[in-house]
């Protein structure tokens, strides 16, 4: 990432939505933290982290915890240089006790593409493993995998 450049049109602002998926699912922090800018600042739930070193960090305490980490997002809405999304992600914890969490992103890019401001909430739901609705091995998720809308979430 970081194209598409903004302003973002329907088409740019999915394709953008997407290659954050991919990111994220990839699990890998410093991968992903060179798709914001160097003082990118985010509010996570109720964390507060700057720049690219804090956001590495962040990634990689929530990735140690949120084991077998599987991200779908959806564009809600976009501007000329931001983009709204709504997202769940299903994880568990160490002792097996699984869940899904579900959240909304509004984000804001520079000139370059780079994400310059991310503000996430989110809400965690446990359900038992047998309710898990994302089953595709670890990484990018499938093209055929429904999308939030497609599972009814």
């Amino acid at each position: 990432m970081p194209a598409p450049l903004p302003p973002f049109t329907r088409e740019t602002a999915i394709q953008k939505v997407r290659l954050a998926e991919d990111g994220w699912n990839s699990r890998d922090p410093q991968r992903v933290s060179l798709v914001y800018t160097p003082e990118s600042q985010w509010r996570n739930r109720a964390e507060f982290v700057t720049g690219r070193a804090e956001i590495v960090a962040f990634l990689t305490r929530k990735w140690v915890k949120e084991l077998d980490y599987r991200l779908i997002k959806e564009l809600w809405a976009f501007t000329d240089n931001r983009i709204a999304v709504r997202f769940a992600y299903e994880w568990h914890d160490d002792s097996n006790n699984w869940f899904r969490s579900y959240g909304n992103e509004n984000w804001e890019f520079d000139a370059e593409g780079l994400m310059q401001r991310r503000f996430a909430c989110i809400n965690d739901l446990p359900i038992r493993e047998s309710d898990r609705k994302f089953h595709w091995p670890l990484g990018r998720r499938p093209d055929d995998h429904p999308g939030l809308s497609d599972l009814d979430l």
